[in-house]
């Protein structure tokens, strides 16, 4: 039996995909929680936040952090040290990692990155609670053979396939090799966090495995003509930096990424910040919940490092 707690936002019910008003904040501001409104960003970068769904910082980390970072993604990317573990996503292509789950949890090194200040102070900031990790990954697109992430809302998935109930999520893709414009990079529709698409067709059981490797899933994804309104209203901003810089962006915003044919590989530390506030229930929109490592249910709220 379900959780009791109402559907704001439902989809996968219905045989044509449907836009919404968003109808929670972007940005949570408590005047009784004055250390949840302080962070990182100032009042005019927040309410650009809240304007276009997202906040791109020129350097989150320092190099030496992105090196730490990127002997760990080459650690954790190898085939004997998680081998046959559910938590490596690879290729259907050529049998690549694709995604490594479960990071904050896998690396000490990416633990005590996400609790500093500067990282996770910003989703307690724009969430305006104690937060916790949903989810935590390394994504890796290698030169020449790096798949697509096609165009979709995080939340919708999380909202029908992990039960949470509202978008009340950020989002921190942290780069740890050049983002171009070419080899991959992460595109938003600015604005379009402010509305809600509710996507045709069912939720098979087990569908995270392939979903995750799908290059356009089946299901859980906004249809073409809906894409295509939706980029002639928003447009398209692509997210581009160097290592150690960053990108928070909103749980319902649209976004994806293209395919890397470039020989520049493009590889990023994506965490899932979740208000204590808005923790998950049973899925709407699927039979079971998917696995911890996907849509965790430990709800411990994350503590900054100690100085």
């Amino acid at each position: 039996m379900r959780t009791a707690v109402a559907d704001n936002y439902p989809t996968r019910d219905r045989n044509e995909c449907t836009m919404t008003v968003r109808q929670d904040p972007v940005t949570w501001f408590d005047p009784k929680r004055g250390d949840a409104r302080s962070g990182p960003l100032t009042a005019s970068q927040i309410a650009d936040y809240d304007a276009r769904g997202y906040h791109s910082a020129d350097a989150i980390i320092p190099p030496r952090d992105v090196f730490d970072l990127v002997d760990e993604m080459t650690r954790l990317a190898d085939t004997d040290t998680l081998r046959g573990d559910n938590r490596i996503v690879r290729e259907n292509s050529d049998g690549a990692v694709r995604s490594v789950f479960d990071v904050h949890r896998l690396s000490d090194v990416v633990d005590e990155i996400i609790r500093r200040p500067e990282v996770v102070g910003i989703a307690r900031q724009i969430l305006g609670s104690d937060v916790y990790v949903h989810q935590s990954r390394l994504n890796f697109k290698p030169g020449f053979t790096g798949g697509p992430f096609y165009w979709h809302s995080d939340f919708e998935t999380w909202h029908a396939e992990d039960g949470m109930p509202a978008p009340r999520a950020a989002s921190i893709s942290i780069a740890l090799t050049e983002n171009y414009g070419h080899n991959g990079g992460l595109m938003i529709m600015p604005g379009s966090h402010r509305a809600f698409v509710s996507c045709a067709g069912e939720t098979p059981e087990d569908y995270y495995k392939e979903s995750l490797v799908s290059y356009v899933p089946p299901t859980g994804s906004p249809d073409q003509p809906t894409l295509t309104r939706m980029a002639n209203e928003y447009g398209i901003d692509m997210m581009t930096g160097p290592a150690g810089s960053a990108t928070v962006f909103d749980s319902n915003c649209i976004h994806g990424s293209n395919g890397n044919i470039t020989p520049f590989a493009r590889s990023n530390l994506f965490i899932v910040f979740n208000s204590v506030e808005n923790t998950l229930t049973d899925p709407f929109s699927a039979p079971a919940p998917r696995p911890d490592y996907l849509g965790s249910r430990d709800f411990t709220p994350l503590r900054y490092r100690a100085p």
